[in-house]
């Protein structure tokens, strides 16, 4: 195996011991030590690799926003151009994907912000471009901004532990959410 491949196997062990640590333990147990153990490596063979905690979570973080990324630009390929609001129906099927997420994940963010809170720009510079979008191509920009701001909200609910809804309920909301046809002749009676 070649460096370049086996560097991309330990970046990737180090993140998946990462989730794995966050998911068992709690982000506050997330060491350079619990992650070279968690990882099967030295702590010289992962600081190679990552510098900090800071390196790592800042890592995680972008995984996971390549991960959503990559899901909403295929869902957006799916509905084609003909779809008459592809950026919010892409990104509501993106949060909806986000809510089935482990929660670790969200740990991460969140150890992530407590470590650096700069690093969540990142995700604030996203969503605004995300919701001028969606604003950009909807009829009634309020309904639309209004719409996305459910899905958050039942994401964020759901990541952080608070939300009071069940599964089954979360996931009706969404496809009520995603249903642009009701939303076009308003509520049902």
């Amino acid at each position: 195996m070649d460096n370049p491949a086996r560097s991309r196997r330990s970046r990737s062990a180090v993140l998946q011991a990462a989730l794995a640590i966050i998911a068992r333990d709690g982000p506050g147990r997330l060491t350079l030590e619990a992650l070279a153990r968690e990882a099967g490596m030295s702590k010289g063979g992962l600081m190679h690799q990552y510098r900090s905690k800071a390196a790592v979570l800042q890592a995680l973080l972008e995984h996971q926003l390549d991960y959503f990324d990559g899901f909403h630009r295929e869902q957006q390929a799916e509905m084609g151009d003909g779809h008459p609001e592809t950026h919010l129906a892409a990104d509501l099927a993106t949060a909806r994907e986000a809510s089935s997420m482990p929660r670790s994940v969200a740990f991460a963010i969140l150890a992530a912000a407590a470590e650096e809170p700069g690093m969540l720009s990142v995700i604030r510079d996203r969503a605004a471009e995300r919701l001028a979008g969606i604003r950009a191509e909807a009829a009634d920009p309020d309904l639309a901004t209004l719409r996305w701001l459910a899905a958050q909200g039942l994401v964020h609910g759901m990541l952080l532990g608070v939300s009071p809804l069940a599964a089954e309920e979360r996931e009706r909301l969404f496809a009520r959410l995603m249903d642009a046809e009701q939303w076009r002749r308003g509520p049902p009676p």
